[in-house]
């Protein structure tokens, strides 16, 4: 059973991205605050005062209804005092309902959100600052790059819990016919690979969308590339000569239409239809995807082979992070922890992990031979193990800032309009500097 893995393949965290574009791309920081506050009086509950501790995950139910049933009645059972009451909330929902909440001081005891959405309340100290109540034994049971992607100016905000790195997954009969004997590994090698695949095939090898408001995977590649986004004041950083190569790298691919032109109008959805209809050679996924593939494409899952996610001169391999976040306003911050702590431990993020063919965020569970696979294993198997062993070097590209979107829609913005041949290079991105840094002035 698998963590709500829809037709085309498209992970959680990828639905999220896209379905928070249509919220996020219109809050600014006093957005989010009005909000908050309007909908407290019409959303929010008052908590109910039984000792109990509520906790919200997002959407896991009833995949998963089982798996946290046995869990909480096992937490239950050492901790007859604290009762775990469960609400499983919707994807679209969570995020105005957690709003709500914290502005009403109605918020659950513990809550299920992701490093980005999180941050966003973390800059106004909606959260328990877990450093004072986590010691560093238990700190250290988590990967500490992925402990670093909880934090925001330094102080710990959440606890990780499931994770999902890209990997990539090639056609190899279009790489064959194109003379490429390995699946690239480089955004050199991609470059490469983009060239011969349109010359002896007439297609392409890769799609990635520039859509300013879908998902991050550009932004990642290019930090990959060596572009820094921001600097330690929050101030633009990516108008560098590295910026500056990592924009060229995909305005010239785009010119010398070695990427589809629906890069520009559409999101990841598009390139998992290519892949599958035998027009594109080269996916970036999560490697459920081979699932989704072998129903809806049998003949393409044949071809295809798991690889490492494409990377840069950084060596960086981007990672998705699920964590655990505890509300300021618990009556109960040390059982709030405890209960935290409990569902993320090594032993339930394995049990967890086989279920719904994700990652932990432990570097105990990682070391259980489900994340190992033998060279002839099924390809979900290879693909779970690769995907594994990217972790030893896996972190956040993205810093969770609050305003992170909102530069993601500057860069990409300007990045089209270099790709279409409006502005040059050192233009867009003197002009995302300057958009940039203006949002970051103090607001009178």
């Amino acid at each position: 059973m698998n963590i709500r893995l829809d037709k085309n393949g498209i992970s959680p965290h990828d639905r999220e991205q896209v379905s928070r574009r249509h919220r996020l791309k219109r809050w600014s920081r006093r957005a989010l605050a009005a909000l908050a506050i309007s909908l407290a009086t019409s959303c929010a509950s008052a908590p109910v005062d039984d000792g109990s501790l509520e906790f919200w995950t997002m959407q896991l139910q009833p995949q998963f209804t089982e798996y946290f049933n046995e869990a909480i009645a096992s937490f239950d059972a050492d901790n007859p005092d604290t009762p775990i009451r469960w609400v499983d909330v919707p994807w679209s929902a969570m995020e105005t309902k957690i709003l709500a909440a914290v502005s009403a001081n109605t918020a659950p005891d513990v809550v299920n959100l992701n490093p980005t959405f999180a941050s966003l309340l973390a800059s106004r100290d909606a959260w328990l600052p877990l450093d004072e109540y986590i010691s560093e034994a238990d700190r250290a049971v988590y990967l500490p790059k992925i402990w670093a992607a909880t934090q925001f100016d330094g102080k710990s905000f959440g606890i990780p819990w499931y994770l999902t790195t890209r990997i990539t997954i090639a056609n190899t009969d279009l790489l064959k016919a194109a003379g490429i004997p390995k699946i690239p590994a480089t955004y050199r090698e991609l470059a490469e690979t983009a060239r011969a695949v349109k010359a002896k095939t007439g297609k392409y090898a890769f799609f990635i969308s520039a859509v300013p408001d879908d998902a991050g995977e550009l932004l990642e590649a290019m930090v990959q590339m060596g572009m820094e986004l921001v600097d330690e004041n929050g101030k633009a950083a990516f108008n560098t000569p590295a910026g500056r190569a990592a924009f060229s790298y995909w305005v010239d691919l785009f010119k010398a239409d070695l990427l589809p032109r629906e890069v520009l109008t559409q999101g990841h959805q598009r390139a998992v239809e290519l892949y599958q209809a035998g027009e594109l050679a080269i996916l970036a996924s999560g490697p459920q995807f081979f699932q989704a593939i072998e129903q809806n494409a049998p003949t393409i899952a044949k071809l295809s082979e798991p690889a490492p996610q494409i990377t840069g001169d950084t060596n960086k391999i981007a990672v998705a992070v699920m964590n655990i976040v505890i509300p300021n306003s618990t009556d109960n911050p040390e059982a709030a922890v405890k209960f935290a702590l409990f569902v993320t431990n090594p032993a339930n993020q394995l049990a967890f992990s086989k279920q719904a063919n994700t990652l932990p965020s432990t570097a105990e569970t990682l070391a259980d031979p489900h994340f190992q696979a033998s060279d002839d294993a099924p390809a979900l198997d290879r693909a779970r193990a690769i995907s594994a062993t990217q972790l030893d070097r896996a972190e956040v590209l993205v810093p969770p800032l609050p305003e992170i979107k909102q530069l993601q829609r500057i860069l990409y913005t300007q990045l089209q309009a270099a790709m279409l041949d409006q502005v040059t290079i050192e233009a867009a991105l003197n002009t995302a500097e300057q958009e940039w840094n203006a949002l970051q002035q103090p607001t009178p």
